[in-house]
Order: structure tokens, then C-alpha cells, then sequence
């Protein structure tokens, strides 16, 4: 599979706090609805505000106002110990408003800072106050108020403000992609009472925003706007290795540039007895060590360098924890049920590209890829081939469109593929040799119908006589990526399609893919359980062509477009389930990627140090580190670190 860091470099900040970083497996025209004038916000304020504790997007809150703790945590877990883990690749930034557009994120960097609200994770998109008090809306979701609570702290004992809010939302919608895209319909953010913000949007209906603007991380506006130890204005729109001021349960301990970043949980820390914090954020310490390949990171684990690792390699999974800790039980492996995300894993064909352009060629490249052979002889039969961009969910489309789902359909029928409501959706399956022959017959009618030919051998445009070639792009540190890739070269081979496989270095493969520049890359869209607004930095044309956006198959289609909307505007969950079906089953009759493969559990493996409540959490995948903590008696029995 790809190595975790590539699979959530661009989905870190939501997933960090709540833990699934160490967890997750590789891995947002409205059809008729009327869009009425937004009130003023001066009228809004003047509505009584129906004032809660949390929000659930659809369904009810499990816990009440003024509830004492999570049910799945332990409120007695002592705060102690430390835990070591491990990155890849590199990193030179510490600011999360532009991470995933300018230098290398480090890993942990939004745990410094708190956002308005957290999720609980025994509940489906179901949040409740952190840095917020409460929250209100209206029944139409026109906009959305959140009161601070007055004990809220930065880390130099500075309150934090409506003031800090609203300059953490403007420069993360500014400087970052993927927020632009995220909160596009917020055309107002304004204070309206002491500790009162209220976000105003552009048309009402969008149920989502309350619980997205929730998960805004806030930042200092006193710090980001004054200046660095040699006197020099900071810049939030730039990245920086000056470890900012946060407000969250850790910060920056110390750090060597691309190598350890420490850090320190904040004893003082003004949340530390929420009841949304009780029993969490456990350790002293957590530090982690950043390789630059994945094997040497496996041998630092084996080395008691590192204390948890999350396993990506079906190889390694069944070969490489052999050894005598293992043996003797001071290791302990352990698979959690992922059930908090959906996952597309693919080959990404870059449609910007003129030879991506023909649905036909990028359905041919599918044809060839021979999913079954290569579970067999490089993953042990582990992985199951992934039929869906919502793959493992109820959302994930099947059979042929009926009742809701075909009635959102007939709205975008003459500009989607025929197929959609005629024939369900599936990979070729391949895995032996007459399987393999006719899917490769099929390939190459396809690339003759698109207007290629053989020539000497080699495919080229018929016309123009420009051979197909590919380049497939992959990192250094994620040498199994590569061999996923050379198992894939030989089938398009022979089709006579000539594939090279470069490697590069982590900031060099980060700038490319920011510019669009790479022909075809392996990549890994998570989804929540209640897709949204963050669809639209997917899948939508806006997206397409702006830098550090998430849309790198280049997708420009105004049924998809169409589709995102009503996800984003669904009503209710009936709704929602049917819309993303809907766009799930036109995404794949595009063809855009050649689905890879996925694995339902998180395989991880740790020194036996530490302990967790029973049960875990239903959404939280492991948790760890969230509501681990460390068991000194375990790890005197495991013995001293290396």
C-alpha cells in the first residue's frame, strides 16, 4: 500500500486530532432548489439563538449537555511516558494554514492549536464544544454562531478571541487550497457579542458548514502579526520553522529540521478538565523520527528506536515480524476494524494531458492492470480489489440507479456516460491466463477505437504518429509504491505502451504535484462518513486548476459539478447517501483512475508499554495516541529503550 505520510499528507490536520494518523490504512444550478437572499446578519443577531453543546449532522447528539467524560475513555488514565513514532520524507514547516501548498508540513503541527469544536468518535459526523461553548443555527442553515468559552488560553496565558477566529478563518481561506474550496460559501465572518462569532453564507440549505467551520484550527493573531526573535515581521501566508504559539494540550518541545520533532504535553493547558478532553492527550511527551525509507524505519521499530508503527506492507505484515520480541510477547501486533472512512486508492491518470483525455485510453489502462496476480504473488491474497470511490461504506454504489439515486441522475442524464443507469459498475478481473489475453484484446480495441495503432510494436497516435508513452511518478521514501508500479509496467508493455517509473525525492514529488506536473501517480482520497464540501477539492472544475488542491485527475465535468452540489445541499441522510451514490457512479464510468486495493483493518504493531480502554472508540481505528496512555508496569516488564 502507499506509505501512510503519502496517503494523509493532504488530509493531517483533521485526522491528527483524532489520532486515525496512527491509525488509518492506505492506504465536499442545485437541482431546483431555490436559492432565497441570505437575512442580514444584523437580523440574524436579533433571532433568538438556539444556543447547544455539540452538533450532529444528521440524527441526534448520544451525549447530553453538561456530560462528564467520552464513554470510551478512561478518566483516570494517568498522565505520563512518552511515545516515539515514526514519518517520512521530510519536513520544513510549521504553519498549517499553508500545508500541502508551500514546503513540508511537520508531522503533529496542528496539535498545538484547538478548533472550535472536536469530534467524538463513537459518533458519525457528531462534534461538540472545545474552544466554543455552544453553537447555534437556524433551521435553514443560513449561518451558523459560535460563543467562546471565557477560560480559553493561548500558551502565553493570552485570552483567546473572537478576533483570533476570524483571522485564523480569512488567512486559512486565503493562503490554503483546500479551505477556499472547504468554505466557499462563507461570504461573512463577524463578531457579534463579547465571545460571539457568527459566519454568514451565501444561500441557506448547506447543513454541513456549522460542523466544518467547527473543525477550524485557531491561531494567535497577536503572534502571527508581530514579530520573530531578530526583529523580522512573520508572514502567515509563508512557511516557517519558528514554532509558533498555539493553544491546544501540546507544543513544540524542540526539533532538528527534517529529521525529530518533539512534543511536550502543556501542563497549564486551559482545556485540560473539558469533559470533551478528560482521559485524552495522555502522554508527556510524543516525538517523531522522520526516514527517508520505509525499510529503515521498519528496522528502527525492530530496534526499539520507535514504539508504534502502523503496517502498509502486506509482505511485511506476513514475513517481516519474525523476531524474538515478537516471540517473546515484548511486541504486541494488533489489527483495529476501520470503520470511520471510505477510500479510493488509485492510479491517477492526469487528464490535463492531452493522451488522458479519451475515456477509452484510460479505461484500456485499467484493463490491463492485473489486481489478482498481484494480490497473489506480492500481498498474500490480503487485499480486496476497491469498486467504489466510497469503497467499504454505504455510500459505495451498486447494481443499477433506482428511487432517489435515479431520480438525481435524470437531472445530469445527457452529460453523463450511457452506462451509468444501465449497467453496474466493475473492474476486469484478470488472474489467469485466459482472463489476462481477452482483457488485453479489449485494451487494445479500446486504444484503436481512441485513434491508436501499432506500429513496430508500439502504440502510437494514428494521426500524429506520437507513440504512447507514460511516466509514473513515485517518491523515494515509499520504495513499496515502486514495486506496485514495475508489478504494473510489463501489462501496459504489452500493449505497446512504453512506462517509466522515476523515483524523486520528497519536496521535488511535492512540487510537482502541486504543478500538475507528472503524467500518472498513485494517490489515496479518504472519506468521512458524511462527504461535503471538501468533494468540491476533489472532484470539482473550480479545483482543476488551482495549485495544492486535491483534484489531481484534473476532472472539469459539469454533471460532477452538478452532483458535488447536491451532496453538499443534501436535506437529509437519506439524501446525502443517495446524491453520493450518485456521484460515485459517475466518477467511475469516467474512468478517471485505475482502482487499486484496499484492506478493511489497521495493522499496527507496538512495544508492549502502553494500554487503552476496552472498548476503543467504534470510529477511531485504534485511537492511539489519543486515548492510550503509558503503562509503567508494562514497560518494565518490556524493558528499557534503546
Amino acid at each position: 500500500m502507499l506509505s501512510l505520510e503519502v496517503a494523509l499528507r493532504l488530509t493531517r490536520r483533521s485526522l491528527l486530532r483524532t489520532g486515525a494518523l496512527f491509525s488509518v490504512v492506505p492506504i465536499l444550478d442545485r437541482f431546483g432548489m431555490p436559492v432565497r437572499p441570505t437575512p442580514a446578519l444584523a437580523q440574524g443577531a436579533e433571532q433568538a439563538r438556539d444556543w447547544r453543546h455539540g452538533l450532529s449532522l444528521f440524527g441526534q447528539l448520544k451525549y447530553p449537555a453538561g456530560f462528564k467524560h467520552f464513554d470510551y475513555v478512561n478518566p483516570n488514565a494517568p498522565k505520563a511516558g512518552s511515545v516515539r513514532l515514526n514519518a517520512f520524507g521530510t519536513f520544513d514547516n510549521f504553519n498549517e494554514v499553508v500545508a500541502g501548498v508551500k514546503g513540508s508540513i511537520a508531522a503533529g503541527a496542528s496539535m498545538i492549536s484547538d478548533t472550535l469544536l472536536v469530534s467524538a468518535l463513537d459518533e458519525v459526523s457528531t462534534e461538540y464544544g472545545l474552544l466554543a461553548e455552544a453553537v447555534s443555527h437556524p433551521p435553514d442553515f443560513a449561518w451558523a454562531s459560535f460563543r467562546l468559552r471565557p477560560q480559553a488560553r493561548h500558551h502565553d496565558g493570552k485570552p483567546v478571541t473572537v478576533e483570533d477566529v476570524i483571522y485564523s478563518f480569512e488567512s486559512f481561506k486565503k493562503h490554503s487550497p483546500f479551505s477556499a474550496a472547504y468554505y466557499r460559501h462563507v461570504v461573512k465572518v463577524e463578531q457579534t457579542g463579547e465571545r460571539e462569532v457568527t459566519f454568514t453564507f451565501d444561500a441557506p440549505g448547506n447543513r454541513e458548514m456549522p460542523v466544518i467551520l467547527g473543525q477550524l484550527n485557531v491561531l494567535p493573531k497577536h503572534w502571527w502579526e508581530g514579530t520573530d526573535a531578530s526583529g523580522k515581521k512573520r508572514d502567515v501566508g509563508s512557511n516557517t520553522l519558528e514554532p509558533p504559539l498555539g493553544n491546544g494540550a501540546y507544543r513544540i518541545k524542540e526539533f532538528v529540521a527534517g529529521r525529530t520533532v518533539v512534543y511536550e504535553r502543556v501542563k497549564d493547558y486551559w482545556g485540560k478538565d473539558l469533559n470533551v478532553n478528560i482521559g485524552r492527550d495522555n502522554f508527556d511527551e510524543l516525538r517523531f523520527e522522520y526516514f527517508r525509507d520505509s525499510t529503515v524505519a521498519l528496522e528502527a521499530f525492530k530496534a526499539d528506536h520507535l514504539d508504534w508503527r502502523t503496517e502498509n506492507s502486506a509482505k511485511n505484515w506476513a514475513t517481516a515480524y519474525d523476531f524474538p520480541a515478537v516471540k517473546e510477547k515484548r511486541i504486541v501486533l494488533d489489527e483495529f476494524v476501520v470503520r470511520s472512512r471510505g477510500v479510493m486508492q488509485a492510479f491517477v491518470l492526469n487528464t490535463r494531458r492531452d493522451k488522458f483525455k479519451d475515456a477509452r485510453v484510460r479505461r484500456a489502462f485499467n484493463y490491463a492492470f492485473d489486481f489478482e496476480e498481484m494480490n497473489k504473488q506480492l500481498f498474500f491474497g490480503q487485499y480486496s480489489r476497491i469498486n467504489s470511490y466510497f469503497d467499504g461504506t454505504e455510500l459505495a454504489c451498486s447494481g443499477v440507479p433506482q428511487g432517489q439515486e435515479l431520480e438525481i441522475l435524470e437531472k445530469v442524464r445527457g452529460q453523463v456516460p450511457p452506462e451509468v443507469f444501465t449497467t453496474p459498475y466493475a473492474n476486469p478481473v484478470n488472474g489467469n491466463p485466459e482472463n489476462v489475453r481477452a482483457n488485453l484484446r479489449e485494451a487494445m480495441r479500446l486504444l484503436k477505437e481512441a485513434g491508436y495503432e501499432v506500429r513496430n510494436q508500439k502504440q502510437v497516435n494514428a494521426k500524429t504518429g506520437e507513440p504512447l508513452n507514460v511516466e509514473i511518478l513515485t517518491e523515494t521514501t515509499d520504495p513499496s509504491s515502486e514495486r506496485i508500479m514495475l508489478f504494473y509496467r510489463p501489462s501496459l508493455e504489452r500493449l505497446g505502451i512504453n512506462v517509466t517509473v522515476r523515483p524523486v525525492d520528497d519536496a521535488q514529488y511535492e512540487n510537482r504535484l502541486r504543478s500538475w506536473d507528472f503524467e500518472m501517480i498513485m494517490s489515496v482520497w479518504p472519506e468521512s462518513l458524511s462527504p461535503g464540501n471538501e468533494q468540491r477539492d476533489f472532484w470539482g472544475s473550480q479545483a482543476a486548476d488551482t495549485q495544492g488542491s486535491r483534484n489531481y485527475i484534473g476532472v472539469k465535468n459539469p454533471a460532477i459539478d452538478a452532483l458535488i452540489e447536491r451532496v453538499i445541499f443534501a436535506k437529509d441522510r437519506a439524501e446525502l447517501v443517495a446524491a453520493t451514490r450518485a456521484l460515485d457512479r459517475v466518477l467511475l464510468w469516467n474512468h478517471y483512475v485505475v482502482p487499486q486495493f484496499t484492506y478493511s483493518k489497521s495493522r499496527t504493531a507496538r512495544w508492549d508499554r502502553f494500554s487503552r480502554p476496552d472498548p476503543l472508540p467504534e470510529y477511531g481505528a485504534g485511537a492511539f495516541p489519543t486515548v492510550w496512555w503509558w503503562d509503567a508496569e508494562k514497560a518494565a516488564k518490556t524493558g528499557n529503550r534503546s
